[in-house]
């Protein structure tokens, strides 16, 4: 099992770690709910340097991007970053990744930690072109530090202006005297804040400085737990769970990401899928009745027919109410539809509803 730069840190810090994408990752250090709540309200740290990193460089990385992702890169400019996916050849997805553009001749891609060695072969095996490859992941920590008051706590270890940094941009600057840091706006839990990039050796300074500087705003790190939580809350995917090698983009609700103006792997197959309807979808949805969805829970309608299965689920720390994502047949699929989920062989009313669940 691989660990982080941080893993001593954590268990130090009391930290419960269980088994993580072949990472010894901290799953929780004071508890989900008061953790979750913690980066709703303030300020959240989150150690996901489990995250792959590669960088492609060359004048046709653009090209064997464009090849290999759904979305169309040809848009982004230095400082830009793009949620994209890795369609396979049979209508599923590899995995999906962030891109960002450092220059016209050199991007990162950031991948799921459980997909790197997947992901590296996918990418050689369509790398035609002689595209320079370079696989950072295990040189990379990555620091996410999310909340409303994130801001606040980094501005004073950078100069780099984060206000000026949207929503999916990032700069590259000096932080806490470290250089080349790429400080990154892309999050996973709908709480605002940043990611930071730089090399393993750095990873306890950071942190600590970190800490100190977010310590008037009572700032606690937070594990994987409250990560997928916060995730859920939003109706974000989780890889394995409501993606993976056999669910299309397209029945997942990714059809933004999917550009049909430029030529990518299986793209006939999925415009095709796009033309004819698909038969699946993956739809948010709240329990009306007590209970708690879990992953696989099957999912009927009011006869009893089996019609889908839950992907995540959760009891919402924000919301005080069990939430989930799960695929059903597309006529089940409008908001408000009343649904069932067939917890330990009983059905317990759940209704369709709008993701993000919390609305901002």
């Amino acid at each position: 099992m691989k660990s982080t730069a941080l893993t001593q840190l954590h268990t130090s810090l009391g930290a419960k770690m269980v088994p993580f994408a072949g990472y010894n990752m901290p799953v929780s250090y004071s508890g989900l709910n008061e953790e979750h709540l913690t980066v709703r309200n303030s300020v959240g740290v989150f150690d996901v340097s489990h995250m792959g990193e590669f960088i492609l460089k060359g004048n046709k990385a653009l090209e064997l991007i464009q090849k290999v992702t759904s979305n169309d890169a040809s848009v982004l400019t230095d400082g830009k970053a793009q949620y994209s996916c890795f369609p396979n050849e049979t209508g599923g997805i590899v995995d999906d990744l962030i891109v960002y553009r450092i220059d016209a001749e050199t991007y990162m891609l950031v991948v799921n930690a459980g997909n790197i060695d997947k992901d590296w072969n996918w990418l050689q095996k369509h790398n035609t072109m002689g595209v320079d490859m370079k696989n950072i992941s295990d040189q990379t920590s990555l620091l996410a530090v999310q909340g409303p008051k994130a801001m606040a706590t980094l501005q004073k270890l950078t100069d780099v202006k984060l206000d000026e940094i949207p929503y999916y941009a990032f700069a590259k600057g000096k932080f806490n005297g470290v250089e080349n840091v790429i400080i990154s706006n892309t999050g996973y839990t709908g709480a605002g804040g940043f990611e930071l990039y730089f090399e393993n050796g750095a990873a306890e300074n950071m942190w600590n400085a970190i800490f100190e500087a977010g310590k008037e705003f009572g700032i606690k790190p937070i594990g994987l737990g409250a990560r997928d939580t916060l995730r859920l809350e939003m109706g974000f995917c989780l890889y394995g769970n409501d993606i993976d090698d056999t669910t299309s983009p397209l029945e997942a609700g990714l059809g933004w990401i999917t550009k049909f103006t430029k030529n990518f792997v299986n793209r006939e197959a999925l415009e095709q899928q796009k033309a004819n309807g698909v038969s699946k979808k993956l739809v948010g949805f709240e329990m009306v009745d007590r209970g708690i969805p879990r992953h696989d829970y099957p999912i009927a309608d009011a006869s009893g027919n089996t019609i889908g299965k839950v992907t995540s689920g959760t009891q919402s720390p924000s919301l005080g109410k069990a939430i989930g994502l799960g695929y059903v047949a597309s006529a089940h699929a409008k908001a408000d539809t009343e649904i069932f989920i067939l917890i330990r062989d009983k059905a317990i009313k759940a209704k369709v509803c709008k993701i993000p669940f919390l609305k901002k």
